[in-house]
């Protein structure tokens, strides 16, 4: 069978398995976003190949798949610059910094400390062929301090509690978490250029100053200008997204001729946009169906696809084990601990600590980093997969449990005046 008819049986199953496994999950009241990334799972070797091997290996046959890969990037890219698009403080945070960033740091710290003792051990073990301790070690522990910001969002939505104590707090610290996380992973990226020599390492460090330094400096300006002048109505023109579009494209291609990922070519351009609510609206709206509707399913199934059935021979369940611990350990006790000592009550702070525990989707772009860079390999890219999968689905029960113990919605006002905001 020819490569074009391979393909849209390809996207018919992904698509048709992500939109039932979505509709299922959202009777228990979980995420849709869940059931897409469990459609990696079930269409990959740990399912779909163990009930019927030889129809996934043709299905999904590895000469076969790049045209899915070259889909899974571009929604990869888009999703990012959504991303750093909407990126922006919960209204009212600034009145709660001080605890939001003691939740933040607490996320990243305990989680990172638990992820650098357990590299010794995956390093040995697991760690690709040239691959030295530390960018696996940091990589390591900057991925268990991932939280689903996103996945968050939607949760507190779904549940009533965009506005409650621990809602306001929990995406706050998130936002912090996960851009101190994101500067950890983006290290690890340059000391693993730095193996090709200390000149590549250089032109890594270098490029990206100059790649900020003009994305802030000349082109959010300009983009400011740009919109206020050839928006109609407070609405894009075609023009402007097309601009838009090539300007995403080629940071995402800059940051990867740096030896970057081209993820953050895409959330560069995403934050640096002008905060017009109407127009960034209107701009998101246009590229986030086709993002997250048709390509980020084919990430999530591709995901699956990289997922390994021998991850668990050996010392791969012990290893699964020390990952789940690590990662829950870290982001939970972080998280509760962080709300405790900045005064919310213990239901509270355990409700953040749930939500903090979260890994959703930007888990899974943490992890093909990784794989995509060389840093994991399969084994380690299927343990912390199912560990993404698990604290995901896990959050929402804990938030009804601790919900039961004397879960508070009172305005964020009253709130700021019972916390006590952190130095």
């Amino acid at each position: 069978m020819s490569a074009v008819p391979i393909l849209f049986l390809q996207l018919i199953a992904i698509l048709g398995v992500a939109r039932l496994l979505s509709a299922l999950l959202r009777h228990v009241h979980q995420p849709p976003v869940i059931g897409e990334m469990l459609t990696g799972i079930v269409l990959g070797p740990l399912v779909f190949g163990w009930l019927a091997p030889e129809w996934q290996g043709i299905l999904f046959a590895p000469e076969s798949l790049s045209a899915l890969e070259g889909l899974s990037e571009l929604g990869l890219v888009l999703f990012m610059f959504v991303v750093g698009a909407e990126l922006r403080l919960p209204g009212g945070a600034r009145r709660h910094l001080g605890a939001s960033g003691a939740i933040g740091l607490a996320c990243v710290l305990l989680p990172c400390a638990l992820g650098l003792a357990i590299a010794p051990y995956l390093h040995e073990r697991f760690a690709p062929q040239g691959v030295t301790f530390w960018p696996f070690a940091l990589f390591m522990a900057a991925s268990l301090s991932i939280t689903a910001f996103p996945v968050m969002a939607r949760i507190l939505k779904e549940r009533g509690m965009t506005e409650s104590v621990e809602g306001r707090l929990a995406l706050t610290s998130a936002a912090f978490a996960n851009l101190l996380a994101g500067f950890v992973i983006a290290l690890v990226l340059v000391l693993v250029s730095s193996r090709n020599g200390w000149q590549s390492f250089a032109m890594t460090v270098i490029g990206s100053v100059v790649l900020g330094g003009l994305a802030l400096g000349a082109l959010r300006p300009a983009l400011a200008r740009g919109f206020e002048k050839h928006a109609e109505d407070g609405r894009p023109t075609a023009a402007m997204l097309g601009l838009l579009l090539i300007l995403v494209f080629a940071a995402a291609a800059a940051t990867r001729a740096l030896g970057l990922h081209e993820v953050f070519g895409a959330f560069l351009i995403g934050a640096i946009l002008p905060r017009d609510n109407r127009l960034l609206a209107c701009l998101v709206e246009r590229i986030e169906h086709l993002a997250v509707i048709v390509l980020m399913p084919v990430f999530f199934a591709l995901a699956g696809l990289h997922m390994s059935a021998d991850a668990f021979v050996g010392a791969g369940l012990l290893a699964l084990g020390l990952v789940l611990a690590a990662a829950m350990g870290g982001q939970m006790v972080g998280g509760t601990l962080g709300a405790r000592l900045s005064g919310l009550a213990w239901p509270q702070a355990l409700s953040v600590g749930a939500l903090m525990n979260a890994r959703g989707l930007m888990e899974l772009i943490v992890m093909k980093i990784g794989l995509d860079m060389g840093v994991i390999d399969n084994a380690i890219f299927t343990m912390l997969m199912i560990m993404a999968v698990g604290t995901t689905l896990m959050t929402t029960p804990l938030l009804v449990l601790f919900g039961r113990l004397g879960q508070s919605n009172q305005p964020v006002a009253q709130a700021v005046r019972t916390t006590r905001s952190l130095p």
